[in-house]
C-alpha cells in the first residue's frame, strides 16, 4: 500500500492526479471511489476518502456537477406556513443534517414554502434548476404530494417519519408508537383508569402512528378507549388549550392525560389552570418531543425526547446512500424515543400501601 502524505496549507491545490499516484490507483478508480459508484469495493471506497481528507483534496463543485450530472447537493424544503411546525427542532436537525453532508464533502441547499402547496412548487423549481440531488422529506403525510413528485420526477428521497403507501420509499424515523404506548402503561402503574388522549393533525403519519401505541397500551393495561376523553386535531399550544379545556369540562375528566406533542401538553397546562387545576397534584400528564420549554414548564413535563441532531445526520448519510443508488427498502431505520421523567406525571392515585412502580426499561429499537 502507498504511503500517504499530509498536503497542508499553503501548498499547492491537491487534485486527483495527485490523490491517484499518492494511492497507486487510476484516475478513474478514485474519481468513481469519492463519488460512490457502485462498481467500486467499499474497502476501496474507504480508502480513497480517507486519503482525500488527510490530504486535504476538495473536488471543484463546478467540474464536479459537469462531470457526474450531480450537485453533490441534498435537499430539504421547510413549510414556513405553521409557525410552530419546525421551532421545536430546527436548529439541531439543520446542524445534523449539516454535519452528516460536510462528512461526504455534500452540501445542504434549505428553502422555505408557504403551505403545502408551494412546497411542491419550489421542490419541482429546484429538480429543474438541478440545484439538488435529492430530498429530505420531514412532517410525512399519510398520503404526501411531496412524495408523489419525486416518484413522478424519478428523485431520490428519504422521509424522516412514514407514510401511508411504503412503497418505493426509504425513511428514518422515532417510535412514537411505543413511547405512547409506554407512556400509557407508566400512568396506569400509578393507579390510573381513565386516561385521556391529545393527538395532532390526522393527516401526518405520526399522529397515526402515536394514536395507535396509544391505544395499544390502553388494551395492555386492561383498559377501554373512550372516544369522549380522546381529542385529535391539536398542533399548536393554543390548540392544546382549546383541547384541554374541552376534556376537563367533562363531567367525569379525566385523570391523567398523554400528548402526541409538548406543545399540545403546554397548552393542557394553561387549560388546568384556567379550570382550577394543579398539573402533577390534580392532573398527570405525558407527552412527546422533548423541547427546551417542557423542561421549564411548571411543573417540569415527562417527555419523551427526540435527538434531531442525530436524526439530522442519520437522514444526510442515508440520503446519500439512496442517490448513489441504495434500494429504498434497505434504508429503513426506527430508533427508539428516550423518556426523560420529571414531576407532570408523578400523580399517583394508588393506595400508599401498594408497591412503587417497576423500573423503567428503555424502549427496543426496531
Amino acid at each position: 500500500m502507498a504511503k500517504i502524505t499530509t498536503h497542508r496549507q499553503g501548498q499547492a491545490r491537491v487534485t486527483i492526479n495527485d490523490l491517484a499516484a499518492e494511492l497507486g490507483l487510476a484516475k478513474g478508480t478514485v474519481s468513481r471511489a469519492l463519488n460512490g459508484y457502485s462498481d467500486i469495493a467499499e474497502g476501496t471506497r474507504l480508502r480513497v476518502s480517507r486519503a482525500a481528507e488527510r490530504m486535504g483534496y476538495r473536488p471543484l463543485a463546478q467540474a464536479q456537477a459537469i462531470r457526474t450530472g450531480r450537485a453533490r447537493s441534498l435537499g430539504l424544503v421547510l413549510n414556513a406556513g405553521r409557525s410552530d411546525a419546525h421551532k421545536p427542532f430546527l436548529t439541531d436537525f439543520l446542524d445534523g443534517i449539516s454535519r452528516g453532508a460536510s462528512e461526504e464533502s455534500w452540501t445542504l441547499t434549505v428553502a422555505t414554502a408557504e403551505d403545502e402547496a408551494d412546497e411542491v412548487t419550489t421542490m419541482t423549481r429546484l429538480i429543474a434548476e438541478r440545484k439538488v440531488d435529492g430530498f429530505i422529506l420531514p412532517r410525512t403525510k399519510m398520503v404526501d404530494a411531496r412524495i408523489r413528485l419525486c416518484k413522478s420526477k424519478d428523485v431520490p428521497f428519504i422521509l424522516y417519519g412514514r407514510t401511508g403507501d411504503p412503497e418505493g420509499c426509504a425513511w428514518f424515523d422515532i417510535c412514537g408508537e411505543d413511547a405512547m404506548r409506554e407512556a400509557v402503561l407508566r400512568l396506569a402503574r400509578f393507579g390510573h383508569r381513565r386516561i385521556g388522549w391529545i393527538g395532532g393533525m390526522q393527516d401526518y403519519a405520526y399522529t397515526n402512528l402515536r394514536r395507535g401505541g396509544f391505544l395499544a397500551g390502553l388494551a395492555e393495561a386492561g383498559l377501554d378507549p373512550d372516544p369522549a376523553i380522546m381529542v385529535d386535531g391539536v398542533f399548536t399550544v393554543e390548540d392544546g388549550f382549546n383541547a384541554g379545556l374541552r376534556l376537563l369540562d367533562m363531567p367525569e375528566p379525566p385523570t391523567a392525560v398523554v400528548c402526541a406533542l409538548d406543545l399540545a401538553a403546554l397548552g393542557l397546562y394553561r387549560a388546568a389552570a384556567r379550570a382550577g387545576r394543579r398539573v402533577g397534584r390534580d392532573l398527570a400528564v405525558i407527552a412527546y418531543d422533548g423541547i427546551p420549554e417542557a423542561a421549564l414548564a411548571d411543573p417540569p413535563l415527562t417527555t419523551f425526547a427526540v435527538d434531531t441532531r442525530a436524526a439530522g445526520r442519520a437522514l444526510a448519510a442515508m440520503l446519500i446512500a439512496r442517490i448513489r443508488g441504495t434500494p429504498p427498502e434497505e434504508l429503513r431505520r426506527v430508533v427508539p424515543a428516550r423518556l426523560i421523567p420529571r414531576s407532570s406525571d408523578r400523580l399517583s392515585i394508588l393506595p400508599p400501601n401498594l408497591p412503587p412502580e417497576p423500573a423503567h426499561h428503555p424502549t427496543t429499537p426496531v
